[in-house]
Formats: structure tokens, sequence, C-alpha cells
């Protein structure tokens, strides 16, 4: 995982409600357990025709949202089924971070695993953010602040374990493993107490 201390974008907005995984990645994308690639099937069914031709409309094809790693979008963002390639499929296209109203929780822990980071704000907030697209915005994971461009700081809270995470750059896995000569110093001195 990639650590995140801040992230500079632009933004690109989705102003939908109840964003499911499946809008996210469709189940016929499932098969694989490589998160590189999965990004081109983002989206997919709003991406692409039916032909596999991109949908000039669609946010994500337009030249504005080219290097945009800052997704806003509408209430209720990654609900639906459980699936770990909805982050993946974020993350390979390039996005970091994901504002909304309210991201569904698990998707939130998904993403919160896999280095993507949800981000909850008020509603008059996220309203103005996409009312706005396209603006840039600098997302503080050191101070807990999203930084508008008139320099107002809108703040948001994270879990302490998962911005220690993410700050760092590892999962939940690599921090036990970062913790390895503690655990044999306690289990040494268990084995030695007869425990």
């Amino acid at each position: 995982m990639e650590p995140i201390k801040q992230i500079r974008s632009r933004t690109a907005v989705l102003p939908y409600t109840n964003i499911d995984t499946d809008q996210i990645i469709p189940a016929r994308f499932l098969r694989t357990t490589e998160r590189s690639g999965l990004g081109r099937h983002l989206f997919a069914d709003w991406r692409y025709d039916a032909g596999g031709a991109p949908r000039a409309d669609f946010v994500l094809n337009q030249p504005a949202a080219a290097g945009c790693s800052i997704l806003v979008a509408g209430r209720n963002f990654g609900c639906g089924s459980s699936r770990e390639h909805a982050p993946w499929a974020l993350l390979d296209h390039g996005i970091r971070a994901v504002i909304s109203t309210e991201i569904a929780d698990i998707f939130r822990n998904n993403s919160l695993k896999n280095g993507l980071l949800p981000i909850v704000l008020p509603e008059a907030d996220v309203a103005w953010l996409l009312a706005h697209p396209g603006i840039e915005l600098l997302v503080d994971l050191e101070r807990n602040r999203v930084v508008l461009p008139d320099g107002r700081e809108l703040a948001f809270e994270l879990e302490a374990f998962a911005r220690y995470c993410l700050l760092n750059g590892v999962d939940e896995l690599g921090y036990l493993r970062s913790q390895d000569a503690a655990i044999a110093r306690h289990e040494a001195a268990r084995a030695a107490h007869g425990a």
C-alpha cells in the first residue's frame, strides 16, 4: 500500500445517490484476484456503450477528469454486496479518496484495508463540492482536513488505527508483521514464566 499523507487533486463528481458496488465494478469482472487492470472496468456499464466504446458524456471519460484522484459522490456510496474489487478498481483507476455524506460500512472497511481513503462530510459541504466539479482540493490526512480552494477547512473523522495504517502505507497484516520483535519478546516472556 502507498502511504497517504496528503492528496492534492482536482475532483471528479458523480452526483448520484446509492451508487452500489455492482455499479462501481460489475460482477462479470470479479473473476480475478489481481488488482491491476480493474480500473478499466470501473463504472463499466456507465462508461461504455453496448459496443464497448467510451460514452463521451460520462464524467470519467471527459478530459477534465483525467488525473483526478478525488471522487465526490452522492449519499450512500458503495452500498450493495461486499467486494474488495470495488476499492481495487477505484485505486487502479487512480482514485485515492472518495468523499460523500454517507459511505456504506462494508465498502468503507474494504477501502481502508486497501489504501483508499473514504471521507464522510456533512451534507451541506458535499452539496457544495458536488456543485463545483473539478475544483482542486487538498486532503490532509495528517490533520484530518479537506482544504478548499479558498482556504476553508472541513474536518473529517477517521478511526485511529485505520488512519495509522493509511499514513504508514500498511494493511493490518503489514502492521502485525511490523510488530514481530515485540510479539517475539512477549512470547518469550510468557514461555519463561511457564504460561
